[in-house]
């Protein structure tokens, strides 16, 4: 089956490296024009834009402030007039060792959640009032195993801003299906990223397969053709799902 994405407008976040980068090449190869949001990898966003010569386009905001969003979200809807889709896939996993300071701790949390769930709900927000004035929309939120199993001890506030993301979208999608709006949750496991290398040096590559059903750690590019078929409108009866992307290492 051949997606095209011709007449689509989305607008991603986090889409410099790793996941978003992946997701923002498929998106691409597929026909959609894309706002490619990022903190400070700009080079490399507006080097990707540049690559898809479709009217794609980088554009910069600290979603460590989620007030932000705003003017980000106005930004990208005043370039492209519409948006189709909004992609949540900024985020940011802070090391915090249950034994560290308490205000290093706290700082860590608030940090962690509002660029994890503060500045995307602010997002959803946005897009909402948007789809509904404009006959609908579709939002993926790009959460993560560690919603539903939980992490370890360094990564709570991690976790806890994921399961936050997975409420929000079960919430989107049911509160707005009759807008026309729909909303999709993918939970990745570990995913082979340069977030990731912190995880990487620490346990090894073959300690995190032994946790796996399947025998590789799960790369960006195979989480991005997921997200294209979610984008296309084609799984509208699927909202509210959130679907699993973990290589077999959590199942519910």
């Amino acid at each position: 089956m051949k997606i095209n994405l011709a007449n689509k407008n989305i607008l991603l976040t986090g889409a410099s490296r790793g996941i978003g980068k992946a997701i923002a090449q498929a998106l691409c190869d597929s026909g959609a024009r894309l706002a490619l949001h990022y903190n400070s990898n700009g080079k490399m966003a507006r080097e990707l834009a540049g690559s898809f010569n479709n009217g794609s386009f980088a554009l910069q905001a600290d979603l460590g402030d989620a007030g932000n969003a705003e003017e980000m979200f106005t930004r990208a809807l005043e370039k492209m007039k519409r948006i189709d889709v909004l992609i949540n896939n900024a985020g940011i996993a802070k090391k915090s060792p249950i034994n560290s300071g308490n205000h290093e701790w706290l700082e860590n949390l608030r940090k962690t959640l509002e660029v994890n769930l503060s500045a995307s709900s602010f997002l959803c927000k946005m897009a909402i009032n948007h789809f509904v004035s404009n006959g609908g929309g579709i939002i993926i939120n790009i959460s993560s195993r560690a919603a539903f199993r939980g992490d370890t001890a360094e990564y709570i506030a991690y976790a806890a801003s994921k399961g936050g993301i997975v409420s929000l979208t079960k919430s989107i999608a049911k509160e707005f299906g009759k807008d026309g709006i729909t909303a999709f949750n993918i939970a990745p496991g570990f995913v082979k990223t340069d977030m990731a290398d912190d995880f990487l040096e620490e346990y090894g590559e073959e300690h995190l397969v032994k946790d796996l059903s399947l025998k590789r750690i799960t790369n960006p590019e195979d989480l991005a053709p997921l997200v294209v078929f979610l984008a296309s409108g084609l799984a509208e009866h699927a909202t509210g799902t959130t679907i699993d992307v973990n290589a077999g290492s959590y199942m519910h």
